[in-house]
């Protein structure tokens, strides 16, 4: 290579490895890049202010509207309890299933694969507890909405959850249960299909039961913990309300046994047990047979529905005795020591009036009129009042009056209008030994109270109010008003005591136990006559005379047998109720020299 050649190539090495000369930056492309910078920055913060600002509302709102989950109620209803907390009525959580055969996948599975519902009936075979073959003509070839089943508790529930399939969905929903069955159908009533409910407090007292419940919209963090802000108050509020009522499980378990046995012993139509505390009208025991199954309503008759202590009337014949003789003593028209003739038979206004047993008794003070239930003698124990001073006194008693009760469905007694019973000798006459006039046997035992508390006419009821599960309910306060002295009743439970030491009450004598009671059987009106061999038997008892607490009511409506009375057949029940009523209330045994001391209302 030429000398000249060389020295050129190197002269142009070293140029290269030398500083780059740097021009000048043209003032235009710097104010360019500042202003499109600038220009972003103010685009940025407008769109923030935008959004903080303008879009704040809205954009809060949709932010809610994902975070918050709405809350629907279930329309559930509160539970219903004893008096000592015992469960009688509750709502439990069931679940409906659901299929969509168009959504089935299993786990594992591609997310566009659709199971076919042969591989789904497999799977819920088991836990339906439903052979495949119904499973399968079950979801049929609709695509989606086939209901499977229904009344499904948490335990199937879980394991059909735990299945994992898509295309199932499980639905829930309220059911009203009655743990004890029967026992307090006829107080209770239930729900049908539908939770419409058709019968007992479940009908009178709806509104009261039905839980205080609303929509809620609850905020949820991402793991669905409540966000601490922006509760509302009471969001997370419970009603834990419960109808607390005045009845014993127990007693009422030990009245409907065997009130149920003797029913079926001497094939009666029907029969009714009352226990009420004389103090303050609650109701202890309320059974009645025959009855049915709220949980199985549909199986029985409507017939059965009602509860025929409360809605149906019946003479009450001997027990409405030791009544009259108290309205008597009350008006003076005779005294403690006195006596009256009975002859074994009286003619009234032409209509000749016996005893039942036809035999003639002489003369008797009044206890013996009640231990051998006399027709004549209480006849003229009666005549001796006027006939109008005798209706306003059982008009006071409320006998043709809707007794004031919580009891859905009580009915006012059947009393002849005065101008009839004053001008017509044999009203007051028949009157006199509890018949030409109607009650119901709820009304008898008020009635009878009035006897045993001094006087005071107390208010029947079966309720003690909405209460929280905390704490078991109070005892009712006391709401009566005194319509006879205590005098006179301290009179007439000494009389009634002598029927259970001497009288056709003994059966129900409890060693150590000063009880009183009356006996009746009564000729039942059929069709607006008095069938003969068709009955009504009853017993009614107070204990313990010595400061009365409870009464006791039995009756039984037309048992077979020509030996059906009061004293046969109602009798042996009442004692089986107050054997059990001594001990689950603990009722010391009486005094041989104890005061009678009536229980004030």
């Amino acid at each position: 290579m030429p000398l000249n050649r060389k020295r050129a190539l190197r002269k142009a090495r070293r140029k290269r490895k030398g500083a780059i000369p740097i021009n000048p930056i043209v003032s235009f492309r710097l104010r360019l890049v500042f202003a499109i910078l600038f220009c972003g920055l103010l685009g940025l913060m407008g769109r923030m202010a935008s959004l903080q600002v303008i879009q704040a509302n809205e954009l809060e709102t949709k932010a809610r509207a994902l975070q918050t989950q709405k809350i629907k109620p279930l329309g559930t209803r509160r539970s219903i309890v004893d008096r000592n907390g015992r469960l009688i009525a509750l709502d439990e959580e069931r679940f409906r299933l659901w299929a969509h055969p168009r959504y089935f996948n299993f786990p594992g599975d591609a997310p566009t694969y659709i199971r076919n519902p042969v591989d789904v009936a497999y799977k819920l075979s088991a836990p339906l507890s439903m052979p495949v073959s119904d499973v399968i003509n079950l979801l049929g070839d609709r695509s989606s909405g086939v209901k499977l089943a229904e009344d499904i508790d948490h335990e199937i529930a879980s394991k059909i959850r735990s299945l994992g399939i898509s295309g199932l969905d499980l639905e829930a929903y309220p059911q009203r249960v009655y743990p004890r069955g029967s026992l307090f159908a006829n107080v209770v009533g239930f729900l049908n299909q539908d939770r419409i409910p058709q019968a007992g407090l479940e009908q009178s007292l709806n509104k009261k039961l039905v839980r205080k419940e609303k929509a809620r919209n609850l905020r949820r963090g991402a793991d669905g913990t409540p966000l601490p802000d922006d509760l509302a108050p009471g969001v997370l509020y419970k009603d834990d309300l419960q109808l607390h009522l005045t009845l014993d499980a127990r007693l009422q378990e030990l009245a409907t046994n065997a009130l149920s046995d003797q029913v079926q012993a001497w094939n009666a139509k029907k029969g009714v047990a009352i226990v009420m505390d004389v103090t303050n009208g609650e109701l202890l025991a309320l059974a009645s047979t025959p009855t049915y199954n709220p949980n199985r309503y549909w199986k029985y008759s409507p017939s059965l529905f009602r509860e025929w202590s409360v809605q149906d009337l019946f003479e009450p014949g001997s027990t409405f005795k030791p009544i009259n003789l108290a309205l008597a003593l009350e008006e003076g028209v005779i005294n403690k020591n006195g006596t009256v003739n009975d002859p074994g038979k009286v003619v009234i206004g032409g209509w000749p009036i016996y005893n039942h047993d036809r035999r003639p008794n002489g003369v008797i003070d009044f206890s013996t009129v009640l231990q051998v239930s006399s027709n004549v003698g209480m006849v003229n124990v009666m005549r001796q009042m006027q006939p109008a001073r005798y209706w306003d006194w059982l008009h006071r008693l409320g006998l043709d009056v809707r007794p004031q009760t919580d009891l859905p469905g009580a009915l006012a007694g059947h009393l002849k209008g005065k101008e009839e019973f004053v001008s017509q000798p044999i009203e007051p006459a028949v009157a006199s030994y509890g018949q030409g006039f109607s009650l119901t046997p709820l009304k008898l035992v008020q009635l009878h109270a009035l006897i045993a508390n001094g006087g005071h006419l107390v208010r029947p009821h079966i309720t003690r109010g909405l209460q929280s599960q905390a704490g078991l309910s109070t005892p009712s306060k006391k709401n009566t008003y005194p319509l006879i002295s205590p005098e006179v009743t301290e009179v007439v439970l000494r009389w009634m005591e002598a029927v259970v030491e001497s009288g056709s009450g003994t059966g129900v004598k409890t060693p150590g136990y000063r009880i009183g009671g009356k006996t009746g059987t009564a000729e039942k009106v059929v069709n607006g006559a008095y069938q003969q061999g068709v009955k009504i038997c009853s017993f009614v008892a107070n204990l313990p005379i010595e400061s009365p607490r409870y009464v006791v009511l039995v009756v039984v409506d037309e048992p077979k047998g020509e030996d059906a009375y009061g004293s046969t057949v109602a009798v042996p029940v009442a004692k089986k109720i107050i054997d059990g009523l001594l001990v689950l209330e603990q009722i010391p045994p009486s005094t041989e020299n104890s005061g009678l001391k009536p229980a004030k209302g």
